[in-house]
């Protein structure tokens, strides 16, 4: 039987020791606290105790690792048991940043080995009858999905309750459903440090109509973890916390005929299930994946969609409870030819077209209603905001953000370096350019990088643009040189000697009024 090392030997870390043992798999353990190390070698006899994790990676005894540790050192210890030919099983979540999830799903394809995530609720014996029912059709349509998980128990600094508590609810939602999140927001309070949310409330949204709420806190008067799914059919309640009966079928109806309508209820319907500890058939099933070479239930890639999950909570709870997309190229919501490329981990807006032979790579963001033309390459770990158009054969580098209402003409040029050279790589030396608010950038025109481009600048055909260009600047040459201003609406405003006297000038076409100032325009007034 293959042999792992639990690594982390704590809060959680000790019901895996056991467990691992139990099967027969346990041959070492480590932990930084040799205290810890020795209680557990006196209860589990020969086994080996590190407190070097570099030094008990390189025993060769040691099939794999199984790591227990907080959250935030996941990704390193993954990471470098992956180097060192271990198979590995990582507590949720899998990383704290998406990037990073995805180099260890990488990594580990690269390497041949198994990757698994704790997600220790599609073990469970209730969860997996009831995704049988669910997908027998017994509830019907699902309508929504309602899940809490409340305690007075260990109260963390090191992460939220966010990604303390809500990994199990949101990878049993995502297995009950087999469909991921259109959208998501996440509300939550601070009550005992400012910095840390202790309850949070998060709603997600699914092309399939279904809604699913979760419910987290661990500052609750008593221990409850409740999952409830409303079909249109029967309804169903697993209670992990009740000692028994731990999954329900409620069969009520609903009269629709009278106004309003009228609700019977009926008995609760007891569902079997075996009895056995959900942690143990995890760590068997680690077992055998490792030993058949086959990918288990919750492989990286299902940490992966959890963690993409989490990521986009998480920027919503920053954003006091904002809805937000989450990053899927899967959805339906913009087009991209068939021609083109779209990376995995980009984030798409609504009504966004990609047109032909494009290709769009990773941790790149496109907002909503944008025109991407022919022969476009953008990113990687570029920001592209609303209604931007980009017209054919434009590279928009790592380092350009562009924002709303931006115009890149055909052919246009962006540069990210300012010394390049072929064989001295200056990855970690790019400049950032930045292109406000309703900027456009003409036919051919070069923007060197480090500069900005002002909210409605406009950039002439074929010009060098070499330094800042101020809000509503007209600029042409080579170099680029003022050579006047435009209004919001894309007409060129006049600027005679008398409104230079007058300080205001008025747009012919839109009306809206400007104050010149120097080499300074600002709109003072709207029509």
């Amino acid at each position: 039987m293959k042999k792992v090392c639990v690594v982390g030997c704590g809060y959680w870390g000790k019901n895996l020791v056991r467990n691992f043992n139990e099967i027969g798999s346990l041959s070492a353990i480590c932990d930084v606290d040799e205290k810890v190390l020795k209680s557990f070698q006196k209860m589990y006899g020969d086994v080996a105790i590190y407190t070097d994790y570099s030094e008990m990676l390189k025993d060769s005894k040691i099939d794999a690792v199984v790591i227990s540790t907080p959250a935030e050192t996941h990704y390193a210890l993954a990471r470098d048991a992956l180097f060192s030919d271990k198979d590995v099983f990582v507590e949720k979540p899998i990383a704290l940043y998406l990037k990073d999830g995805k180099d260890l799903v990488s990594l580990a394809k690269e390497k041949n080995k198994i990757l698994m995530v704790g997600h220790i609720l599609e073990y469970h014996p209730a969860i997996r009858k009831l995704k049988e029912i669910i997908d027998n059709d017994d509830l019907g349509n699902i309508n929504y999905i309602y899940s809490n998980r409340l305690n007075l128990g260990k109260i963390r600094y090191e992460e939220n309750i966010l990604w303390s508590f809500a990994p199990h609810d949101i990878s049993v939602i995502l297995h009950l459903l087999d469909e991921m999140p259109e959208e998501v927001c996440a509300r939550g309070g601070n009550y005992l440090n400012k910095d840390v949310a202790d309850v949070t409330v998060t709603s997600l949204n699914f092309s399939s109509g279904v809604k699913a709420h979760i419910f987290v806190s661990w500052l609750h008067p008593y221990k409850e973890q409740k999952l409830v799914v409303i079909g249109d059919k029967a309804m169903a309640v697993f209670n992990d916390v009740s000692p028994k009966d731990k999954l329900l079928l409620y069969k009520h109806e609903i009269d629709m005929k009278g106004n309003p309508p009228v609700s019977k209820k009926n008995e609760a319907e007891i569902i079997p299930v075996k009895d056995e500890e959900p942690l143990k058939v995890e760590c068997q099933h680690f077992i055998r994946s490792i030993e058949q070479r086959k990918p288990p239930k919750t492989d990286g890639v299902n940490g992966l969609k959890v963690l993409n999950v989490l990521e986009t909570c998480q920027e919503s709870l920053d954003n006091n409870g904002k809805l937000f997309y989450v990053s899927n190229p899967g959805r339906k919501d913009f087009f991209v030819h068939k021609s083109s490329y779209v990376d995995e981990d980009v984030s798409i807006g609504e009504g966004t077209k990609i047109w032909h032979f494009s290709h769009v790579l990773k941790d790149s963001k496109i907002g909503e209603g944008c025109s991407i033309g022919q022969n476009v390459m953008i990113g990687p770990n570029v920001t592209i905001g609303n209604n931007v158009k980009i017209q054919n054969n434009v590279s928009v580098y790592d380092g350009v953000v562009l924002e709303d209402d931006v115009f890149c003409g055909p052919s246009m040029v962006f540069t990210n370096v300012m010394n390049p050279r072929s064989h001295w790589p200056r990855k970690d030396e790019y400049k950032k350019t930045v292109v406000k608010k309703g900027a456009s950038l003409g036919a051919n025109s070069t923007i060197v990088c480090g500069i900005t481009i002002g909210k409605y600048a406009f950039v002439g055909a074929g010009a060098l643009v070499n330094k800042d260009v101020p809000d509503y600047a007209l600029v042409y040459g080579i170099p680029a040189k003022i050579q006047g201003w435009m209004c919001y609406c894309g007409n060129k405003l006049e600027m005679s000697e008398s409104v230079e006297k007058k300080g205001t000038v008025t747009c012919p076409e839109c009306e809206r009024i400007y104050k010149k100032e120097r080499q300074r325009v600002t709109e003072v007034d709207k029509k």
